[in-house]
């Protein structure tokens, strides 16, 4: 029988529960040893890091096969986070990428054995540029561990694979280590919701912390306005014309004294009876709903939907530091920009 055939379904969630197993011991095991020896080297390896970064240098993160996937990732979670990092392949580093690390960096070498011989070609050279070496390794007696600076101990009691090869428990216990220095760190600089957003302008955080209202909001002649003496005919044609659901009420300095929205005309027809006569007499003064819900063109448009969401409303009017009109913002436009 293919191996498809003779799947055994059991076996398999045998096996996905075994390996959620042995790799939370490794990372229980990670926690307590923290307690001891592993603590300090977990401190110092901030605390070098810390120093580098005041002087300007960067994170050069380093590894071969499994450790080396890893180690992009960790690179790429501390630079997201406030620690400028980037990965070096040891193989490229022999053949001119040691050019990149310069003196003051920090070189975050990952081997769970310690002797991989692409990281131990290249130690030396890197010792001879001044740059200290931080080793995150399941073998503390290693030749990477002996050439390093400061030492993070990875090692697990076994791999969750079967044959206890395949590296498995030891690329958790690499990854989570590279997340808990990533954490500390951004604790460490003050890394703060907006600098994530900084880093993250195209994710879903950065458009909520960098968008402003007026990035999105209409503008000029697309914004509805009519003045208070405006007829109940040009109130309706300023409304359909700009097709936003309503139109602002406002004052000669362009102040926002109200607004008609969509639903206040199906209330008003309801109210009058379908008298259509009457409604043409009325002024756009008379049927506008006071205190309509502003926001500032400089808010951050995720507190303009959270006034939209409070208010039950799908749009706003949009103000200056005057409280003049320059603006108007609805639901689409925020779904648009995926702010909601």
């Amino acid at each position: 029988m293919s191996p498809a055939e003779s799947f055994d379904a059991e076996r398999a969630l045998a096996l996905a529960r075994r390996t959620f197993e042995i790799e939370s011991r490794a990372l229980l095991g990670l926690a307590s040893q923290l307690g001891g020896g592993a603590g300090e080297g977990f401190a110092a390896a901030v605390r070098t890091i810390l120093q580098c970064t005041e002087r300007r240098g960067r994170v050069v993160v380093m590894g071969m096969g499994k450790s080396g996937h890893v180690g992009r990732k960790i690179a790429a979670t501390l630079a997201s986070t406030g620690t400028p990092a980037f990965f070096v392949h040891p193989a490229e580093a022999s053949h001119g990428d040691l050019g990149m690390v310069t003196e003051g960096d920090v070189v975050l070498a990952l081997s769970n054995s310690g002797e991989s011989d692409e990281l131990a070609a290249i130690v030396p050279a890197i010792r001879r540029l001044g740059v200290r070496v931080v080793a995150m390794t399941g073998n503390a007696e290693s030749t990477l561990a002996r050439h390093a600076d400061v030492v993070l101990g990875s090692a697990v009691a076994e791999e969750a694979c079967p044959l206890n090869l395949a590296p498995t428990a030891s690329t958790t216990a690499q990854m989570a280590l590279g997340d808990a220095l990533a954490v500390a760190l951004l604790d460490a600089h003050g890394f703060r919701e907006a600098d994530f957003a900084r880093s993250h302008p195209g994710g879903s955080l950065g458009r909520k912390l960098l968008m402003h209202v007026r990035d999105l909001m209409r503008s000029g002649d697309a914004v509805p306005r009519v003045p208070p003496e405006a007829d109940f005919h040009a109130l309706l044609r300023e409304m359909t014309g700009k097709g936003l659901g309503f139109t602002a009420v406002v004052d000669e300095a362009q102040r926002p004294l109200g607004i008609f929205t969509d639903g206040d005309l199906r209330r008003l027809i309801e109210r009058e009876q379908g008298d259509l006569r009457h409604l043409a007499q009325l002024g756009a003064g008379e049927v506008m709903h006071r205190g309509p819900r502003l926001v500032r063109d400089d808010a951050l448009a995720v507190d303009a939907a959270g006034v939209m969401e409070q208010h039950r409303v799908t749009s706003v009017l949009v103000v200056d530091a005057e409280g003049r009109l320059v603006g108007a913002l609805n639901s689409n436009d925020l779904m648009r920009a995926k702010v909601i």
